[in-house]
């Protein structure tokens, strides 16, 4: 089995499903999704619809990340709506949008709004690997983590995690478009949304799989790793 993480997508479809056929995914791969599905890329929607029927699967494990956060609070109050929209919220309402017409939150099908809520995870570990969206303190076990840390935290050389696992995360761009290793740690938010690339990376052996929008593709090691 290989552990194929995902970074954030952020409605980036086309560049998913290029991903999905370049790496390509087998039935035996087990993909870890690092957040951020929604909002500033042109289809969470479709981005959501992938997600949620590899997760009914069981091949997909999917974190939360800050903008799925911001999503939920959306239905609170109007101005939790209001920030929501101006983070990239806009165009995640577009995509559910019927033809001709405009969308509001009713627009989103309960399906997602029930896998938001109770479906994805704040972190995830294998024997050598812990996941998370953002962040982690070093001395904080991962079931004590604060959602500070998992979800809002930039990368930024963070020192090793005391449990000795390699920590992968994304939610900092990386705006040269590569993957940042630090040995014990590496960020694959390689901005998709952004005109950058969509990044899976094979958490074993080190080896990545980009895609973007235009349908272009490319493939490398991650530098500096002890992965």
């Amino acid at each position: 089995m290989r552990y194929l993480a995902i970074g954030d997508i952020h409605g980036c479809y086309k560049s998913l499903e290029t991903l999905s056929a370049f790496v390509p995914f087998s039935a035996d791969d087990m993909i870890i999704t690092l957040g951020d599905y929604v909002d500033r890329g042109p289809d969470s929607r479709a981005v959501l619809d992938w997600i949620v029927a590899r997760h009914q699967a069981g091949s997909l494990i999917a974190l939360r990340g800050n903008h799925e956060l911001m999503m939920l609070e959306a239905r609170q109050s109007d101005q939790a709506f209001k920030v929501w929209l101006r983070s990239g919220g806009d165009a995640t309402l577009a995509s559910y949008a019927r033809s001709g017409g405009g969308a509001d939150l009713s627009d989103i099908p309960e399906l997602h709004w029930r896998f938001l809520e109770d479906d994805i995870r704040g972190w995830f570990e294998t024997e050598k690997h812990f996941f998370v969206h953002a962040g982690a303190y070093a001395d904080c076990p991962l079931e004590q983590q604060p959602d500070f840390m998992l979800y809002w935290e930039s990368f930024d050389d963070p020192p090793p995690h005391a449990s000795g696992k390699i920590m992968v995360c994304g939610h900092t761009s990386q705006h040269l478009g590569r993957p940042r290793s630090i040995g014990h740690a590496v960020c694959i938010d390689t901005r998709a949304y952004g005109d950058g690339w969509l990044t899976c990376l094979d958490v074993q052996s080190g080896r990545y799989w980009q895609a973007n929008e235009k349908g272009e593709t490319r493939a490398g090691w991650l530098e500096g790793s002890s992965i």
